[in-house]
C-alpha cells in the first residue's frame, strides 16, 4: 500500500489490485472522505512487478496514473 496526496491536496491509499479477467490495477481509495474508488491499469508482466513499480513510481508519474483513471465500478 502507498499513500498519495494528489495536486488538489486529497489524500489517496493507493493498492494493487487483480482484475477477473487478469489484468493488474492501480486502485486509489479516497482517505477519510466519501468518494468512490478509482483504477488504472498498471503495467508489468505479473502481480508482483507491477506492485514494485507502483512502490517506486515517482510522485509525477501516480499524479499521472491517478488522472487517467476511471471509477471502480463494482
Amino acid at each position: 500500500m502507498r499513500r498519495f496526496t494528489d495536486r488538489d491536496g486529497r489524500s489517496w491509499e493507493i493498492v494493487a489490485g487483480r482484475e477477473s479477467w487478469g489484468a493488474i490495477v492501480a486502485l486509489f481509495i479516497p482517505v477519510g472522505e466519501d468518494g468512490g474508488i478509482r483504477q488504472a491499469l498498471l503495467p508489468g508482466s505479473g502481480y508482483e512487478e507491477a506492485t514494485t513499480r507502483l512502490a517506486a513510481m515517482p510522485l509525477p508519474d501516480v499524479q499521472e496514473l491517478l488522472d487517467g483513471s476511471e471509477p471502480k465500478s463494482l
